[in-house]
Protein backbone atom coordinates (compact mmCIF):
# COMPACT_ATOMS: atom_id res chain seq x y z
CA UNK A 1 0.00 0.00 0.00
CA UNK A 2 1.00 2.94 -0.81
CA UNK A 3 1.91 5.82 2.25
CA UNK A 4 -0.77 7.93 3.00
CA UNK A 5 1.37 11.30 4.11
CA UNK A 6 4.88 12.25 4.74
CA UNK A 7 5.30 10.79 7.56
CA UNK A 8 4.59 7.22 6.13
CA UNK A 9 7.36 8.26 3.32
CA UNK A 10 9.56 8.76 6.22
CA UNK A 11 9.17 4.92 8.37
CA UNK A 12 9.71 3.90 5.01
CA UNK A 13 13.14 5.60 4.20
CA UNK A 14 13.91 4.62 7.81
CA UNK A 15 13.52 0.74 6.97
CA UNK A 16 15.00 0.94 3.40
CA UNK A 17 18.32 3.48 4.22
CA UNK A 18 21.23 2.62 6.01
CA UNK A 19 21.34 4.05 9.76
CA UNK A 20 24.68 6.88 8.82
CA UNK A 21 22.48 7.64 5.26
CA UNK A 22 19.08 8.35 7.55
CA UNK A 23 20.92 10.15 9.92
CA UNK A 24 22.44 12.19 7.64
CA UNK A 25 19.56 13.12 5.81
CA UNK A 26 17.14 13.80 9.11
CA UNK A 27 19.68 14.67 11.04
CA UNK A 28 20.11 18.53 12.78
CA UNK A 29 22.83 20.17 14.52
CA UNK A 30 23.95 20.19 18.18
CA UNK A 31 21.00 19.39 20.68
CA UNK A 32 18.63 19.48 17.08
CA UNK A 33 16.67 22.52 19.23
CA UNK A 34 15.99 24.00 15.81
CA UNK A 35 14.94 20.86 13.94
CA UNK A 36 11.96 20.41 16.26
CA UNK A 37 11.06 23.68 16.62
CA UNK A 38 10.64 23.92 12.74
CA UNK A 39 8.07 21.18 12.75
CA UNK A 40 6.12 22.91 15.97
CA UNK A 41 5.95 26.38 14.75
CA UNK A 42 3.09 24.99 12.45
CA UNK A 43 1.16 23.94 15.34
CA UNK A 44 1.32 27.95 17.03
CA UNK A 45 -1.03 28.75 14.15
CA UNK A 46 -4.87 28.10 14.17
CA UNK A 47 -7.21 28.37 10.84
CA UNK A 48 -10.24 30.45 10.23
CA UNK A 49 -12.31 28.96 7.80
CA UNK A 50 -14.35 31.19 5.72
CA UNK A 51 -17.69 29.17 4.82
CA UNK A 52 -20.18 29.45 1.60
CA UNK A 53 -17.71 30.03 -0.52
CA UNK A 54 -17.68 29.04 -4.18
CA UNK A 55 -14.92 26.69 -3.99
CA UNK A 56 -15.82 24.18 -6.71
CA UNK A 57 -12.64 25.65 -8.71
CA UNK A 58 -9.12 25.94 -6.45
CA UNK A 59 -6.50 27.36 -8.64
CA UNK A 60 -2.82 26.64 -6.68
CA UNK A 61 -0.70 28.20 -9.53
CA UNK A 62 2.12 30.79 -8.96
CA UNK A 63 4.30 32.85 -10.32
CA UNK A 64 8.52 33.06 -9.40
CA UNK A 65 10.60 35.35 -10.88
CA UNK A 66 8.65 35.30 -14.04
CA UNK A 67 8.43 31.36 -14.25
CA UNK A 68 4.35 30.35 -14.11
CA UNK A 69 4.30 27.59 -11.85
CA UNK A 70 1.35 24.91 -11.30
CA UNK A 71 1.27 24.81 -7.63
CA UNK A 72 3.62 25.98 -4.97
CA UNK A 73 5.88 23.42 -3.92
CA UNK A 74 9.24 23.31 -5.27
CA UNK A 75 12.21 20.88 -4.44
CA UNK A 76 14.83 22.66 -1.74
CA UNK A 77 18.65 21.98 -2.60
CA UNK A 78 19.76 18.70 -0.94
CA UNK A 79 22.88 16.52 -1.29
CA UNK A 80 23.91 13.63 -2.58
CA UNK A 81 20.37 11.81 -3.02
CA UNK A 82 22.49 9.23 -4.71
CA UNK A 83 22.50 8.02 -1.38
CA UNK A 84 18.66 7.41 -1.60
CA UNK A 85 18.68 5.97 -5.12
CA UNK A 86 20.84 5.38 -8.35
CA UNK A 87 19.03 7.58 -10.19
CA UNK A 88 19.32 10.98 -7.82
CA UNK A 89 18.79 14.43 -8.68
CA UNK A 90 17.32 13.01 -12.09
CA UNK A 91 14.61 10.95 -10.73
CA UNK A 92 13.85 14.08 -8.84
CA UNK A 93 13.90 16.60 -11.68
CA UNK A 94 11.73 14.03 -13.66
CA UNK A 95 9.14 13.96 -11.17
CA UNK A 96 9.13 18.00 -10.37
CA UNK A 97 8.88 19.06 -14.06
CA UNK A 98 6.36 16.64 -14.50
CA UNK A 99 3.59 18.02 -11.94
CA UNK A 100 4.60 21.48 -13.01
CA UNK A 101 7.05 22.37 -10.05
CA UNK A 102 10.51 23.73 -9.68
CA UNK A 103 13.68 22.09 -8.35
CA UNK A 104 16.51 23.97 -6.65
CA UNK A 105 19.98 21.45 -7.52
CA UNK A 106 22.14 21.56 -4.98
CA UNK A 107 26.29 22.40 -5.71
CA UNK A 108 27.07 19.19 -4.06
CA UNK A 109 24.18 17.01 -6.42
CA UNK A 110 25.23 13.38 -7.32
CA UNK A 111 24.67 13.51 -10.93
CA UNK A 112 26.11 16.55 -12.75
CA UNK A 113 24.01 20.21 -13.11
CA UNK A 114 24.23 19.48 -16.96
CA UNK A 115 23.16 15.80 -16.80
CA UNK A 116 19.96 16.78 -14.23
CA UNK A 117 18.91 19.81 -16.76
CA UNK A 118 18.77 16.80 -19.49
CA UNK A 119 16.58 15.13 -17.16
CA UNK A 120 14.09 17.75 -16.29
CA UNK A 121 11.06 19.02 -17.79
CA UNK A 122 10.59 21.94 -15.57
CA UNK A 123 12.26 25.01 -14.21
CA UNK A 124 15.64 24.65 -12.20
CA UNK A 125 17.57 26.51 -10.38
CA UNK A 126 20.91 26.30 -9.28
CA UNK A 127 21.62 26.56 -5.26
CA UNK A 128 25.34 28.18 -4.82
CA UNK A 129 28.30 27.63 -2.41
CA UNK A 130 31.00 30.24 -2.46
CA UNK A 131 34.67 28.32 -2.48
CA UNK A 132 37.41 30.13 -1.12
CA UNK A 133 38.75 29.53 -4.64
CA UNK A 134 36.25 32.17 -6.55
CA UNK A 135 37.10 30.52 -9.86
CA UNK A 136 35.60 27.25 -9.02
CA UNK A 137 32.17 28.93 -7.80
CA UNK A 138 32.57 31.00 -11.24
CA UNK A 139 32.80 28.00 -13.28
CA UNK A 140 29.88 26.38 -11.63
CA UNK A 141 27.67 29.26 -12.42
CA UNK A 142 28.79 29.97 -15.74
CA UNK A 143 27.73 26.02 -15.81
CA UNK A 144 24.69 26.69 -14.91
CA UNK A 145 23.51 29.27 -16.91
CA UNK A 146 24.60 27.76 -20.01
CA UNK A 147 22.67 24.37 -18.84
CA UNK A 148 19.37 26.55 -18.94
CA UNK A 149 18.97 27.00 -15.29
CA UNK A 150 16.74 30.35 -14.27
CA UNK A 151 18.12 31.44 -10.94
CA UNK A 152 20.95 31.20 -8.86
CA UNK A 153 20.80 31.04 -5.25
CA UNK A 154 23.54 31.65 -3.11
CA UNK A 155 23.42 30.33 0.73
CA UNK A 156 24.58 32.53 3.16
CA UNK A 157 24.28 30.74 6.37
CA UNK A 158 26.85 28.39 6.18
CA UNK A 159 29.91 29.72 6.40
CA UNK A 160 31.12 27.37 8.21
CA UNK A 161 28.77 23.98 8.74
CA UNK A 162 27.30 23.13 11.76
CA UNK A 163 28.07 20.40 14.43
CA UNK A 164 25.71 17.40 13.12
CA UNK A 165 25.90 15.05 16.16
CA UNK A 166 24.68 12.16 14.42
CA UNK A 167 27.46 12.54 11.78
CA UNK A 168 30.19 12.37 13.93
CA UNK A 169 28.86 9.50 15.87
CA UNK A 170 28.59 7.25 12.86
CA UNK A 171 31.69 8.94 11.09
CA UNK A 172 29.65 9.27 7.90
CA UNK A 173 31.43 9.88 4.71
CA UNK A 174 30.14 9.53 0.82
CA UNK A 175 30.24 5.78 -0.42
CA UNK A 176 32.83 4.66 -3.23
CA UNK A 177 29.06 4.62 -5.36
CA UNK A 178 28.20 8.04 -4.73
CA UNK A 179 30.24 11.22 -6.14
CA UNK A 180 30.15 15.17 -5.83
CA UNK A 181 29.16 14.92 -9.62
CA UNK A 182 29.92 18.48 -10.57
CA UNK A 183 33.90 18.20 -8.93
CA UNK A 184 36.38 16.01 -10.00
CA UNK A 185 37.53 12.98 -7.71
CA UNK A 186 39.59 14.03 -5.76
CA UNK A 187 36.66 16.30 -4.20
CA UNK A 188 34.61 13.39 -3.87
CA UNK A 189 37.31 11.68 -2.24
CA UNK A 190 37.67 14.38 0.48
CA UNK A 191 34.44 14.07 1.06
CA UNK A 192 34.52 10.51 2.09
CA UNK A 193 37.80 11.29 4.52
CA UNK A 194 37.46 12.67 7.77
CA UNK A 195 38.92 14.44 10.56
CA UNK A 196 38.99 13.16 14.01
CA UNK A 197 35.43 14.15 15.61
CA UNK A 198 34.18 15.02 11.89
CA UNK A 199 32.34 13.60 9.19
CA UNK A 200 33.98 13.53 6.11
CA UNK A 201 31.62 16.25 4.78
CA UNK A 202 32.63 18.52 7.65
CA UNK A 203 36.18 18.20 7.25
CA UNK A 204 35.65 19.50 3.42
CA UNK A 205 33.39 22.30 4.10
CA UNK A 206 36.11 23.21 6.74
CA UNK A 207 39.02 23.29 4.22
CA UNK A 208 37.01 25.11 0.88
CA UNK A 209 33.99 27.08 1.73
CA UNK A 210 34.42 30.64 2.00
CA UNK A 211 34.11 31.90 5.57
CA UNK A 212 34.81 35.46 4.59
CA UNK A 213 31.67 36.09 2.43
CA UNK A 214 30.03 39.50 2.86
CA UNK A 215 27.48 41.86 1.53
CA UNK A 216 29.93 42.74 -1.20
CA UNK A 217 30.05 38.85 -2.07
CA UNK A 218 26.46 39.48 -3.33
CA UNK A 219 27.67 41.86 -6.18
CA UNK A 220 30.73 39.72 -6.99
CA UNK A 221 28.23 36.21 -7.86
CA UNK A 222 25.93 38.97 -10.00
CA UNK A 223 28.41 40.27 -11.29
CA UNK A 224 29.34 36.77 -12.54
CA UNK A 225 25.96 36.02 -14.47
CA UNK A 226 22.86 37.85 -15.85
CA UNK A 227 20.59 35.26 -14.22
CA UNK A 228 18.51 36.61 -11.14
CA UNK A 229 19.94 36.29 -7.81
CA UNK A 230 18.01 34.48 -4.71
CA UNK A 231 19.27 34.46 -1.27
CA UNK A 232 19.04 30.87 1.19
CA UNK A 233 19.50 31.57 4.74
CA UNK A 234 17.93 34.85 5.57
CA UNK A 235 15.99 34.91 8.94
CA UNK A 236 15.88 38.55 9.70
CA UNK A 237 14.08 41.83 9.11
CA UNK A 238 17.37 43.75 8.73
CA UNK A 239 19.12 40.94 6.92
CA UNK A 240 16.10 41.17 4.42
CA UNK A 241 16.66 44.96 4.10
CA UNK A 242 20.18 44.47 3.24
CA UNK A 243 19.53 41.64 0.53
CA UNK A 244 16.93 44.12 -1.14
CA UNK A 245 19.59 47.24 -1.05
CA UNK A 246 22.14 44.37 -2.52
CA UNK A 247 19.38 43.67 -5.67
CA UNK A 248 18.50 40.18 -5.24
CA UNK A 249 15.75 39.05 -6.36
CA UNK A 250 14.18 36.75 -3.93
CA UNK A 251 14.95 35.63 -0.77
CA UNK A 252 14.16 31.57 1.10
CA UNK A 253 13.77 32.22 4.71
CA UNK A 254 15.83 29.01 6.01
CA UNK A 255 17.60 27.54 8.94
CA UNK A 256 19.41 25.36 6.59
CA UNK A 257 16.81 22.48 7.95
CA UNK A 258 18.02 23.00 11.29
CA UNK A 259 21.70 21.68 10.45
CA UNK A 260 23.51 24.97 11.21
CA UNK A 261 22.77 27.32 14.14
CA UNK A 262 20.96 24.77 16.94
CA UNK A 263 18.40 27.42 18.64
CA UNK A 264 18.02 30.18 15.07
CA UNK A 265 14.53 30.74 14.56
CA UNK A 266 12.21 28.65 12.76
CA UNK A 267 11.74 29.81 9.22
CA UNK A 268 8.02 30.09 9.66
CA UNK A 269 8.20 31.73 12.85
CA UNK A 270 10.65 34.51 11.00
CA UNK A 271 8.91 34.63 8.01
CA UNK A 272 6.15 37.36 8.92
CA UNK A 273 9.08 40.22 9.89
CA UNK A 274 10.88 39.03 6.02
CA UNK A 275 8.45 39.83 4.34
CA UNK A 276 7.37 42.97 6.09
CA UNK A 277 10.38 44.51 5.43
CA UNK A 278 10.76 43.33 1.92
CA UNK A 279 7.55 44.80 1.03
CA UNK A 280 7.04 43.35 -2.29
CA UNK A 281 10.00 44.18 -3.28
CA UNK A 282 11.19 41.03 -4.20
CA UNK A 283 9.99 37.29 -3.92
CA UNK A 284 9.50 35.43 -0.36
CA UNK A 285 9.89 31.82 -0.34
CA UNK A 286 10.40 29.34 2.54
CA UNK A 287 10.93 26.11 3.86
CA UNK A 288 11.71 24.26 6.87
CA UNK A 289 9.06 21.96 8.63
CA UNK A 290 6.60 21.29 5.85
CA UNK A 291 4.80 17.86 6.17
CA UNK A 292 1.20 18.77 5.27
CA UNK A 293 -0.35 21.15 2.88
CA UNK A 294 -2.24 22.96 6.02
CA UNK A 295 1.46 23.76 7.06
CA UNK A 296 2.10 24.68 3.02
CA UNK A 297 -1.39 27.20 3.49
CA UNK A 298 -0.08 28.61 7.05
CA UNK A 299 3.26 29.49 5.30
CA UNK A 300 1.75 31.06 2.31
CA UNK A 301 -0.87 33.27 4.32
CA UNK A 302 2.00 34.41 6.36
CA UNK A 303 3.24 36.22 3.12
CA UNK A 304 5.21 33.39 1.20
CA UNK A 305 5.42 33.30 -2.55
CA UNK A 306 5.79 29.30 -2.81
CA UNK A 307 7.72 26.74 0.02
CA UNK A 308 10.35 24.21 -0.77
CA UNK A 309 10.50 20.83 0.84
CA UNK A 310 13.46 19.33 1.53
CA UNK A 311 13.57 16.07 3.72
CA UNK A 312 10.34 14.44 2.47
CA UNK A 313 11.22 14.05 -0.96
CA UNK A 314 14.51 11.86 -0.30
CA UNK A 315 12.30 10.11 1.39
CA UNK A 316 9.84 9.70 -1.22
CA UNK A 317 12.55 9.10 -3.71
CA UNK A 318 14.25 6.48 -0.98
CA UNK A 319 10.94 4.52 -1.07
CA UNK A 320 9.75 4.74 -4.75
CA UNK A 321 12.86 6.52 -7.17
CA UNK A 322 11.11 9.18 -9.16
CA UNK A 323 7.38 7.79 -8.55
CA UNK A 324 7.61 7.89 -5.03
CA UNK A 325 8.75 11.53 -5.27
CA UNK A 326 5.81 12.30 -7.74
CA UNK A 327 3.30 10.89 -5.44
CA UNK A 328 4.66 12.75 -2.30
CA UNK A 329 4.43 15.71 -4.85
CA UNK A 330 1.17 14.99 -5.48
CA UNK A 331 -0.02 13.97 -1.81
CA UNK A 332 1.34 17.28 -0.83
CA UNK A 333 -0.71 19.42 -3.74
CA UNK A 334 -3.63 17.52 -2.90
CA UNK A 335 -3.83 18.50 0.61
CA UNK A 336 -3.23 21.66 -0.24
CA UNK A 337 -6.13 22.38 -2.72
CA UNK A 338 -8.24 20.50 0.43
CA UNK A 339 -7.44 22.76 2.47
CA UNK A 340 -7.90 26.00 0.39
CA UNK A 341 -11.36 24.50 -0.08
CA UNK A 342 -12.19 23.74 3.73
CA UNK A 343 -11.02 27.49 4.44
CA UNK A 344 -13.00 29.27 1.74
CA UNK A 345 -9.86 30.33 -0.34
CA UNK A 346 -10.30 29.20 -3.63
CA UNK A 347 -6.84 30.31 -5.04
CA UNK A 348 -3.44 31.31 -3.85
CA UNK A 349 -4.31 35.17 -4.34
CA UNK A 350 -7.24 34.81 -1.95
CA UNK A 351 -5.36 33.87 1.19
CA UNK A 352 -3.75 36.40 3.69
CA UNK A 353 -2.95 36.64 7.04
CA UNK A 354 -6.79 37.03 8.00
CA UNK A 355 -7.04 33.16 7.44
CA UNK A 356 -5.23 32.34 10.28
CA UNK A 357 -5.33 32.95 14.33
CA UNK A 358 -2.15 32.52 16.28
CA UNK A 359 -2.72 30.04 19.46
CA UNK A 360 -2.42 31.67 23.02
CA UNK A 361 1.30 31.46 24.71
Amino acid sequence: MRPLSLDEYEQQAREKLPADVFDYVCGGSDDECSLRDSRRAFEAWWLRPNVLVDVSRCDTSVSLLGTTLAHPLGVAPMAYQCLAHPDGEEATARAAGALGGLMVVSTMASRSLEDVARAASGPLWFQVYCFRERAVTAALIRRAEAAGYRALVLTVDTPRLGRRMRDVRSGFGLPAHVRAANFDTDVSQALATRAPGESGIASHAARDFDASLTWESVAWVRSVSRLPVVLKGVLTAEDAERAVAAGVDGLIVSNHGGRQLDGALPPLEALPEVVAAVRGRCEVLVDGGIRRGTDVLKALALGAKAVLVGRPVYWGLAAGGEEGVGHLLSMLREELELALALSGRPTLASLDASVLRRRAP
